[in-house]
């Protein structure tokens, strides 16, 4: 890792925030504390005022009006317990007050009548089973529940939420989805993914936003995914995880090839501790975790890379040691620490740091005889920075975040491009006739680097101006440092490419900065406002967001001599790019129609920029300085494009039809406009190249149904149900592209995205007994997804794109524990099952000309596919573990 680079980045994030912090009286963080509200009445049902309310283990609470209303701000998400207290009437302390995060929980008191000192009355309190007073959809998912289901890590959570198919949010392309640890933006700005995983462990609370969502979260155009950790404790806890498993199949043997069971290829080794410090109040979290795991197909070293056959006569001369090994492995380290203090008054000060490092090497069939040739994967991602947080009344306070977000991510098999072993080897080398193509000899030249380095601030500042009207607004900065590219280029004999190599033999090298490694450095940058009126149970949330953008890039004036290599025609130099910007206005309106029932309404419009691999791809136009008429070029880049935009419209009905069974029906329409495409542009010379820009386009419509029966006994379970229609003019910005070159028409139309599945179902079972046992089981049920039919093999032989849809998949997981004691430690045994049914097709591989993942009209053509087990979906997997919980 380079520690200057991640030094300098946090310094200048860290100088930002105090820029802020002059700037700004106060700010309040987003996406980690919520607001509790609710009224205190006697037995006779009226209002009591001066009644002392309480966060107990905290300095926040507020006192009763002459109404009996209540309201107390910033309180940090997760299990509270609220105390009231007023002379002449005996205390009430309320426990496991749920408290979500940009949310306002309601909580109504009642006292009893007391002339002497009573005994305090506890009462547990319960979270509604429908949130009737939300405009949108959001999906919560507690500390409780993550323990209960079958699901180790944050992207597993949010795949079981209403809308989202394979990390697609409501018919969205990837990539449109803003992952928040904390209320502070994690995603990297090379393709708009998280840079994080985090395990459940870690986890406070999750919260999934499917539809509209406020003017406070921008750079989305689909959903954000807010993950809130946990925090330290005044008192000291620990605990611990272990668990081991693999693939599992008793008696399977009409797969591909004749697996085995390996119940030890996966390991995790997880370890957390919080409590106070020596200092202040001051407390800490830490947390620590190993991960193994060897993908479930496996391989035999029967070559190794620097063998020579007679490939062409088909003579092999093996030295491998025919040793069983996995072809894809990953080796994960990952940790927290977070310190928290409240010995400043009325300031709480964090500072958080989150790393990832894996190790590992992708899944590749090819290599399956020649496992050491395929290349190897490295990943570093750290998220560092604090958080302050200043209440200055009972109604203001503010909070400022400075982050810093790296992320380092290479992808070869020998770091440096002069290794002699890559002469040694040479390319990878099989042969069709031998083990369907099998590679037999040779390396993976595949080199790429890619490097993140950036900097956010984030502040807003939150003002309760009356009972039934707050405030917040807010600002966001984002300076992300973005390189990638082939840091340094192998090709197989002789020197063809501009004379700029450097032959150790059979290979010829290029050196690491041909076509090298680039830098980006754009700035991004909003504001918002955000306001929410809530009166007698009608709730409206009004806001709008400015997002600015600057790519601080170049292009050629004139497109038709990119290059400015044409002779005798205009010509072209370097022009500056030009800022963006966007206004993006947003409504939200939540009608009761009855105590437990609902309307509501949600409009918006919402901006993003494409991931900055995909515009700075390529975006050197004197790449094209010797393109000739029926010449082809990649597709160019283009830093000076438009955000995409998407205009949202969701309707929806919300029910508790009683204390354990909630409803919420919304349906929703999208309309998707100036997504990345490709455009062609004529030169000069008589030539043609096709470049990025805004020219695709798409709707969803669709519905969903979520059931959530709250447990009533020991059962509970969840339901949610997706309906939807997702058309557009491309799945991907550079299909259009794709389509010219392979002789059909690039003209614009709508079909299916690839990613249209019509129906999803999720649904979750749980029996439970509080401290005894636990089993829950998550199925997931989806129609199939649409691909390209053919008819025949050859030019020409497919149908309409996306006309023909995948057969449809359901998968089941289970998970069960049980309560224990080991040598007087409290501890949970469990075991889980992901893929219960051995569920070989779940919307993966499909043969184009049958439709089907097991068989193919063309077998012999096909020999080689029919071969490969990576077509189908994971196998069933086992794991046991332990978990141990210890609190002082």
């Amino acid at each position: 890792m380079d520690r200057g680079s991640i030094g300098r980045a946090f310094a200048r994030a860290v100088t930002g925030a105090a820029l802020l912090t002059a700037l700004w009286a106060g700010v309040a963080g987003a996406g980690t504390t919520g607001k509790l509200t609710g009224k205190v009445t006697g037995q006779r049902k009226e209002p009591l005022p001066g009644v002392t309310v309480r966060v107990v283990g905290m300095p926040l609470g507020g006192i009763t009006d002459e109404t009996g209303r209540f309201m107390i701000l910033n309180i940090p998400s997760g299990k509270i317990e609220v105390k009231a207290g007023l002379i002449g009437y005996g205390p009430v302390a309320v426990q496991n007050v749920d408290i979500t995060a940009d949310n306002t929980t309601r909580l109504d008191i009642e006292m009893k009548e007391s002339a002497v000192q009573m005994q305090e009355t506890i009462v547990s309190a319960r979270r509604p089973v429908v949130e009737v007073h939300r405009t949108s959809n959001i999906a919560t998912v507690n500390r409780e529940q993550l323990q209960a289901l079958p699901v180790q890590e944050l992207q597993d959570i949010v795949n079981l939420q209403a809308g989202v198919v394979d990390g697609h949010f409501r018919g969205g392309r990837t990539g449109e989805v803003q992952y928040q640890v904390d209320g502070v933006s994690v995603n990297n700005a090379y393709n708009n993914s998280s840079t994080l995983k985090l395990d459940r462990s870690l986890l406070e609370e999750v919260q999934v936003i499917s539809g509209t969502f406020d003017a406070e979260y921008g750079q989305a155009m689909s959903g954000v995914v807010n993950a809130v950790l946990k925090r330290g404790t005044e008192q000291f806890h620990w605990d611990a995880e272990v668990f081991s498993g693999g693939p599992f199949y008793p008696g399977t043997t009409d797969r591909i090839i004749d697996f085995k069971s390996r119940p030890a290829s996966q390991q995790n080794y997880q370890v957390t501790m919080h409590g106070p410090t020596k200092l202040p109040k001051t407390t800490y979290l830490l947390s620590a975790r190993h991960y193994r795991s060897e993908d479930w197909v496996w391989g035999q070293r029967r070559f190794n890379p620097y063998d020579s056959s007679d490939v062409n006569n088909l003579r092999f001369h093996p030295t491998g040691d025919g040793a069983t090994v996995p072809l894809g492995y990953t080796r994960e380290w990952s940790g927290i620490t977070k310190l928290t203090n409240r010995s400043l008054g009325n300031i709480e000060a964090s500072y958080q740091a989150i790393l990832n490092v894996t190790d590992g090497r992708a899944l590749k069939w090819s290599y399956r005889l020649n496992p050491e040739g395929a290349s190897k994967q490295r990943t570093i991602s750290l998220v560092q920075g604090m958080d302050v947080t200043h209440t200055l009344s009972t109604t203001r306070f503010y909070t400022l975040s400075a982050r810093q977000n790296y992320f380092n991510y290479r992808d070869f098999l020998f770091e440096s491009v002069w290794d002699p072993r890559y002469d040694q080897y040479g390319p990878v080398v099989g042969a069709a006739e031998y083990e369907n193509g099998a590679l037999v000899q040779g390396a993976d030249f595949t080199r790429f680097r890619q490097k993140t380095n950036g900097a956010v601030l984030k502040g807003s500042f939150v003002d309760q101006l009356s009972k039934e009207r707050s405030l917040k607004v807010g600002a966001e900065f984002q300076a992300p440092h973005v390189s990638f590219g082939v840091p340094g280029y192998l090709r197989f004999g002789a020197d063809t490419l501009n004379g700029g190599g450097n032959s150790l033999g059979r290979v010829t090298t290029y050196s690491p900065e041909f076509p090298g490694v680039k830098e980006y450095r754009p700035f991004i940058g909003a504001a918002f406002a955000q306001e929410e009126l809530e009166w007698n149970d009608l709730t409206v949330r009004a806001g709008a967001r400015f997002e600015f953008f600057d790519s601080r890039s170049y292009l050629p004036s004139d497109l038709s001599n990119p290059a400015n290599s044409i002779s005798g025609v205009p010509q072209s130099h370097p022009v500056r790019t030009t800022r963006k910007y966007s206004l993006a206005p947003r409504v939200g309106v939540s009608y009761p129609i009855s105590k437990n029932a609902a309307l509501f309404f949600a409009y918006g419009h919402f901006y993003q920029f494409p991931g900055l691999g995909q515009i700075f791809e390529h975006a050197d136009y004197d790449e094209l300085k010797d393109l000739q008429a029926e010449e082809s070029s990649p597709t160019m880049g283009n830093p000076d494009i438009k955000p995409e935009r998407t205009v949202q419209y969701q309707f929806g009905y919300k029910h508790a039809l009683n204390e354990f069974t909630g409803v919420d029906v919304t349906a929703f329409y999208k309309d998707v406009r100036d997504l990345l495409g490709v455009e062609f542009i004529d030169t000069y010379n008589g030539a043609q190249y096709s470049r990025l820009t805004n020219v695709d386009f798409g709707s969803v419509i669709g519905f969903t149904v979520s059931i959530n029966k709250r447990a009533k006994g020991a059962f509970s379970s969840t339901l949610d149900y997706t309906w939807q229609s997702a058309q557009g003019n491309s799945s991907d910005p550079r299909e259009t592209a794709s389509r010219a070159a392979g002789g059909e028409d690039p003209r614009p139309r709508s079909v299916p995205f690839n990613w249209d599945q019509r129906h999803t179902l999720n649904l979750t079972l749980t029996m439970a007994r509080p401290q005894v046992y636990n089993v829950s089981t998550a199925i997931k049920i989806a129609s199939g997804q649409p691909y390209t039919p053919q008819i025949e093999n050859g030019f020409g032989g497919g149908l309409e794109s996306n006309s023909g849809r995948k057969p449809a998949g359901v998968v089941v997981d289970v998970r069960a524990s049980r309560e224990v004691k080991l040598f007087g430690l409290g501890c949970s045994v469990f075991g889980r099952i992901f893929n219960l049914a051995d569920t070989r097709s779940f919307n993966g591989f499909v043969f184009a000309n049958s439709g089907s993942p097991y068989y193919s009209r063309f077998p012999v053509t096909d020999a080689a596919t029919l071969a490969d087990p990576t077509r189908f979906y994971g196998p069933r997997r086992v794991e046991l573990g332990l978990t141990l919980n210890v609190s002082n």
